[in-house]
């Protein structure tokens, strides 16, 4: 399985799938014309696409998903926003999961802003991945759901001195570092302590904010809840693709 961020932040999310036989885009929160480009420059045409399956309805994770002509999955919750603009939806309840082609999607419910928002355990080949870009808080559904994943792709979105002393608006504050808002250095860090294992192979940090944090910070933050283990960390850059990995 090849797995690969196009884009991660609040610019736009959009992370690449393929099993060899199936291709997915988990979330599609960039322009229809620049989602063309970062697949064509992995070799990928947008028609070879099987799926979008969208995380929840913000725009920096949604906004293409209305000019693309692939099957849309969302939360059957938030399926009325798009009604008569997808011509493809389909809808999925918050903790079940689908199939495309052969990879499985398994579905759960993440503490965040939206309707119904949630991440994702990606299945195939024996392989699992693990994606939660967009939480305030872990809850034991998170990490349960996130055990034993070979690569994890997880929120570091803000370092919590730099958020509290920083230009933004003090409600703004408020939402980002609330229960329904984005994880922190400490908090992603808390959490992979708790489902770091032998076969984590690999931890993207992704939705990195651009003014709260630096990937430096997350990677400090990070290093030390995988000590011990082979497990390889690296940054989804926020407006290009990121590394290639291959599960």
């Amino acid at each position: 399985m090849k797995v690969q961020t196009l884009s991660s932040g609040s610019s736009g999310n959009c992370t690449f799938i393929d099993s060899g036989s199936s291709k997915i885009l988990v979330d599609a929160g960039v322009s229809p014309t620049k989602l063309a480009s970062e697949l064509e420059s992995i070799g990928v045409r947008l028609d070879e696409i099987d799926a979008v399956v969208v995380s929840h309805e913000h725009a920096d994770h949604a906004k293409a998903i209305t000019a693309i002509p692939v099957p849309v999955y969302v939360s059957e919750a938030t399926m009325h926003l798009w009604k008569g603009r997808v011509d493809s939806l389909r809808g999925f309840c918050s903790g079940s999961g689908f199939a495309v082609g052969d990879i499985e999607v398994e579905t759960f419910p993440v503490p965040h802003d939206a309707i119904d928002p949630v991440g994702f355990v990606i299945r195939s080949r024996g392989r699992k991945v693990g994606i939660v870009t967009d939480a305030g808080s872990v809850t034991g559904v998170v990490s349960d759901s996130l055990c034993g994943c070979d690569m994890l792709i997880v929120e570091s979105n803000h370092d919590e001195a730099r958020l509290l002393s920083g230009r933004y608006p003090w409600e703004l504050k408020q939402r980002i570092g609330g229960t329904l808002g984005h994880l922190s250095n400490r908090q992603c860090s808390n959490l992979l302590a708790e489902v770091a294992h032998v076969g984590l192979r690999f931890v993207i940090l992704a939705h990195l904010s651009e003014s709260n944090n630096m990937p430096e910070l997350a990677l400090t933050a990070a290093n030390w809840a995988v000590e011990g283990f082979e497990t390889s960390l690296h940054v989804a850059p926020r407006r290009t693709r990121g590394e290639e990995f291959i599960l």
